[in-house]
């Protein structure tokens, strides 16, 4: 039996410990947003983020994974708000699709772990797009990585607030 974290939920398999994850995810947890693709860690179709690191799910069996955190995109945002998945839609990136999955989780680890990649970083990102939307992707990339810095930087606080000044505006409840 191997437990982990899969979107934030304990999971136990009862699996033999030699299975891939991806098939652990599809088969047994019905989180089929993650793609089979190549089953040889060549096309990224089914990326996962494993405890912050984007890796391809068919390379790695649930053994080597006792207490692992495990993110699918199902989890990343069940409501499609991440700044991946909203760049994504707003460069108008899908094609058939089949990719998207695996390219949002490998962006999303990527922005986690460099807020604003070189064109040389997001050029290494080892997922294959059959489509060629790369030109779509490249931009919905620097697009997330515009939102996702403008979310985290501090409020900007009014000095009139700060200085115990009243106005008309913060005697209005909001």
């Amino acid at each position: 039996m191997t437990r982990m974290t899969v979107n934030g939920e304990a999971i136990h398999y009862r699996l033999d410990p030699a299975t891939p994850l991806l098939w652990a995810l599809r088969d047994a947890s019905n989180l089929t947003g993650t793609k089979y693709g190549c089953d040889s860690r060549d096309c990224g179709a089914c990326t996962v983020i494993i405890d912050g690191t984007a890796v391809t799910s068919c390379s790695v069996a649930i053994g080597a994974l006792e207490g692992a955190v495990v993110t699918t995109i199902e989890g990343l945002s069940p409501d499609g708000s991440h700044p991946v998945q909203q760049a994504w839609l707003a460069e108008q990136v899908t094609m058939c699709g089949y990719c998207e999955p695996g390219f949002i989780m490998a962006i999303a680890a990527m922005l986690d772990a460099t807020a604003n990649p070189s064109n040389e970083q997001v050029a290494a990102l080892p997922n294959i797009c059959r489509c060629g939307a790369y030109p779509r992707i490249r931009k919905a990339v620097a697009r997330a990585a515009r939102a996702a810095a403008a979310s985290s930087k501090p409020e900007q606080t009014d000095p009139k607030r700060l200085s115990g000044g009243s106005s008309e505006m913060e005697q209005k409840p909001l």
